[in-house]
């Protein structure tokens, strides 16, 4: 409990003039307009030491771009965070970043940086948000002493409104990939499963048109409905 509370009240951390005059410019980027028909949005995903939301720490993370439903493969980003004590080796079998590569990683107020350049101001797009989110949430927070506000659309929720009769027998993002036939060449690589994810947020679009649903809010609309009538909030 001790090492939680220093972790989420930990003091201001410390930037150099240049790291401040960065965010001081991203913080000034204007507001990217929901209803914006060329609207840019972030498709992200992460590895981390664990899956505990409390304690474990981020690793990497992987993004690419979609623009006007297209995804943007030269607009892409991906990082590993520089982690002081490497993950366990069975954590390591699972995302494939070995202990060198952790160690020898951004450090990580540059990379968090760096990822909010890449971001901009466009929303992002997840696979079970909450995990993601809490994630860079956390890191920003400790390594930038700032809170990231952009909205999120969680293809978790969005698939299954779009296709009910799925709703049971699909629940992690490895069943729509085969449902859709969506390649993916390294699982469990941040970069690949974000890419992955961009291909699933197209399947979801083009349902959703069929529908008469256009537009990253129009998305956001439908996944707060099927959290609602799944008692989530």
């Amino acid at each position: 409990m001790r090492k939680l509370f220093k972790r989420w009240f930990a003091p201001r951390p410390r930037l150099t003039p240049k790291q401040a005059a960065r965010l001081a410019a991203w913080h000034a980027l204007p507001a990217q307009q929901p209803g914006d028909a060329s609207q840019r949005c972030v498709v992200v995903d992460v590895e981390t030491t664990g899956l505990n939301l409390m304690s474990d720490t981020l690793i990497s993370i992987g993004a690419v771009a979609m623009v006007n439903g297209r995804i943007a493969l030269g607009d892409s980003f991906y990082v590993v965070l520089q982690q002081r004590v490497c993950s366990r080796k069975e954590n390591i079998l699972v995302h494939g970043i070995s202990g060198s590569v952790q160690r020898e990683g951004m450090e990580p107020v540059e990379a968090m940086l760096a990822f909010l350049e890449f971001l901009g101001k466009s929303p992002l797009v997840a696979f079970h948000v909450a995990f993601d989110e809490t994630m860079i949430r956390r890191a920003l927070r400790q390594y930038l002493g700032m809170s990231l506000k952009h909205p999120w659309l969680d293809l978790a929720y969005v698939m299954p409104a779009l296709y009910p009769a799925l709703v049971y027998s699909h629940r992690v993002l490895d069943d729509w990939i085969k449902c859709f036939n969506i390649r993916i060449d390294a699982r469990h690589n941040a970069l690949a499963d974000a890419l992955a994810t961009a291909q699933l947020l197209q399947v979801a679009q083009t349902q959703a048109r069929k529908k008469n649903i256009a537009g990253f809010a129009a998305l956001r609309d439908l996944e707060k409905a099927q959290r609602w009538s799944r008692g989530v909030s």
